[in-house]
């Protein structure tokens, strides 16, 4: 009867601690996050000091992270107020990006896939888009063309943005761990 017990105790601690586990990798790479808005940054899961989360979830996902001398990833699943982006509405970005050498701004799936659309157009780079004025940045996201830079959803229905800042400052690579000022994100129609 111990024997029983003592393997019962073992099976539900494994069960858990490995469902726990799978948990936490499933939700980005760890508790060293930095938020700012809607966006997350793992600026450490690149590097030798990754935490063990860190580390699992990459090796479940497969990805190669950006190393910290080389920039940081932003990843925003959700609006400004918390709202899932879904690729069927209206959705803005607007405002300032970190500064940063080069930047990539990519639409995917919530698997990581990039959208098929007629324009096949999956991102925009720093070099593309059109600033306004006064060096903010307005990008409208939607299933329908829209003029100035439009980012194709393809009418999906959850989607994730991914913003890349290459040779920057933000991070750990300026000693900090503050979030910089991001884009703001807006769903402003939805059907």
């Amino acid at each position: 009867m111990r024997a029983l017990l003592f393997f019962l105790t073992l099976a539900i601690g494994a069960v858990v601690g490995l469902g726990l586990t799978w948990m936490t990798t499933m939700r980005g790479y760890g508790p060293t996050a930095i938020r700012a808005g809607a966006w997350e940054a793992w600026p450490k899961a690149g590097t030798e000091d990754a935490d063990p989360y860190a580390r699992a979830a990459l090796a479940r996902a497969g990805e190669l992270p950006l190393e910290l001398a080389d920039g940081i990833a932003f990843v925003a699943a959700t609006d400004d107020a918390g709202k899932p982006l879904d690729g069927r509405c209206d959705i803005r970005l607007s405002g300032t990006v970190p500064q940063a050498r080069f930047w990539t701004l990519t639409a995917t799936d919530e698997r990581g896939r990039l959208i098929d659309n007629a324009a096949q157009r999956s991102g925009f780079t720093s070099p593309e888009v059109v600033w306004n004025r006064d060096g903010t940045l307005d990008v409208a996201l939607g299933p329908r063309a829209r003029p100035g830079n439009w980012l194709p959803t393809g009418a999906r229905g959850r989607i994730v943005l991914t913003l890349r800042l290459y040779d920057t400052s933000v991070g750990l690579a300026s000693r900090t761990s503050d979030a910089p000022s991001m884009p703001r994100l807006t769903t402003e129609r939805c059907p």
